[in-house]
C-alpha cells in the first residue's frame, strides 16, 4: 500500500513510501537534505518496517527533538499500525 506522510519539525515536508507485508519500498522525501535522505532510502529499501523503526526512531537532528530519520520512523509505525 502506498502511503504518504507530512513530516513535522523538520526541513524535508513529506514522506512517500510503499509498505507491503511489512516491507518498506520507494521511500521518498521531498525537501530536506537531499543526499542524505537518498541515502536513506536507498539503505531502508526491502527491510522490514519493524527493524527500520527500532533503528531510526528518537534521532535527532541539531538543535530539533526529530528529524528525517525519526520522521520516517513514525511514518511507519502509523502505517504498521493501520495495516493491522
Amino acid at each position: 500500500m502506498h502511503y504518504t506522510y507530512r513530516t513535522r519539525g523538520t526541513c524535508s515536508t513529506a514522506i512517500d513510501f510503499d509498505c507491503e507485508d511489512g516491507i518498506v519500498h520507494n521511500v521518498r522525501f521531498t525537501g530536506g537534505c537531499n543526499g542524505n535522505l537518498k541515502a536513506i532510502s536507498l539503505l531502508v529499501e526491502g527491510k522490514p518496517a519493524e527493524e527500520i523503526i527500532s533503528l531510526l526512531s528518537g534521532n535527532t537532528c541539531g538543535f530539533k527533538n526529530t528529524s528525517c530519520a525519526d520522521q520516517l520512523a513514525r511514518a511507519l509505525r502509523e502505517a504498521v499500525g493501520s495495516a493491522s
